[in-house]
């Protein structure tokens, strides 16, 4: 069976489509690589909806796929009981329906999220949280997205998890105002991309060599990492994104966020096994690929009762 998926963001359009087998179906994924093989991918520039829309689905239909999982670029609506189910909610793509524009072409089960949760799905089914009941997604690169797996399903709520958004304590040095439109304090706008590069006049990448840059992004990093501990107790924490190409970020968040929790969660993966608690992604840069390929899949079978 092909099944497509997109990761869908702001700049590119990742799609791909992948072969299927009905092991990886009866066995909640199967193994990625034998029941589940990435056949093709493209990356199609982000421009105008009505371009990109279209191109997308003439690349699907040449493949004939039998399914489609959609991970996208937020805010979007995910509740199926709106009006708006599907669609996009803010920026240049606001009221665009993704779900339905591939329903209406395709002829096909659409399975639709956040790219964030699309990630964190992909790791749960084949990566670093597989067999976990719980577990959550950071990027941090550009912005900070939080896909949250919970009690053996993506979490939604009134609207979908936006903890990249969950406010910090400044650090008492730090004197910058904050990158975010919405919030001075918030970890996206302290600890994103943008705001290294507008705190410290450099892009990250040049900035490797500098202490205090990533010592100030430990701080604000574990400090949300933290309060998602705390609020999701999740299983398994995986780390990604631009930012955290820096690999020594990772052992300087791990510590801080011992420092910062003092004792109070009382866990030998915490206590005893960091470095096997925060983790980078086991799939590499492909969870949210294989996270969109199986949002298609689940869509499918849900769909077929």
């Amino acid at each position: 069976m092909l099944i497509g998926g997109i990761e869908a963001g702001g700049t590119k359009m990742v799609c791909a489509v992948a072969e299927v087998s009905e092991r990886a179906f009866a066995e909640c994924g199967g193994r990625v690589g034998e029941d589940v093989k990435i056949l093709e991918r493209v990356s199609i520039p982000t421009e105008k909806p009505e371009t990109t829309l279209g191109e997308m689905v003439a690349y699907f239909k040449k493949w004939k796929v039998q399914a489609l999982g959609i991970g996208c670029f937020g805010p979007v609506d995910l509740n199926r009981r709106s009006n708006t189910y599907g669609h996009i909610t803010k920026l240049a793509w606001q009221n665009c329906d993704m779900v339905g524009t591939f329903e209406k072409e395709l002829h096909v089960p659409v399975g639709f999220d956040t790219d964030v949760n699309g990630a964190v799905l992909g790791e749960v089914t084949w990566g670093a949280a597989r067999g976990c009941e719980s577990a959550i997604y950071i990027t941090v690169g550009t912005g900070v997205g939080i896909g949250v797996y919970c009690n053996g399903g993506l979490l939604h709520g009134l609207v979908h998890p936006e903890a990249g958004h969950v406010l910090l304590t400044r650090h008492p040095k730090d004197t910058y105002k904050g990158h975010c439109p919405y919030h001075e304090n918030c970890v996206e706008g302290l600890a994103a991309g943008p705001a290294i590069e507008e705190r410290w006049g450099d892009k990250a990448y040049k900035l490797v060599d500098r202490k205090e840059v990533w010592e100030l992004e430990a701080y604000y990093i574990a400090q949300a990492v933290v309060d998602y501990i705390l609020a999701y107790s999740p299983e398994k924490i995986i780390l990604w994104g631009g930012v955290m190409h820096v690999e020594k970020l990772f052992s300087m968040v791990r510590g801080k966020v011992q420092e910062l929790l003092n004792g109070y969660v009382q866990h030998p993966m915490i206590q005893e096994n960091m470095e096997g608690y925060i983790v980078p992604p086991a799939l590499g840069d492909d969870p949210g690929i294989l996270g969109a390929v199986r949002l298609g899949m689940l869509e499918y079978e849900n769909k077929s009762r």
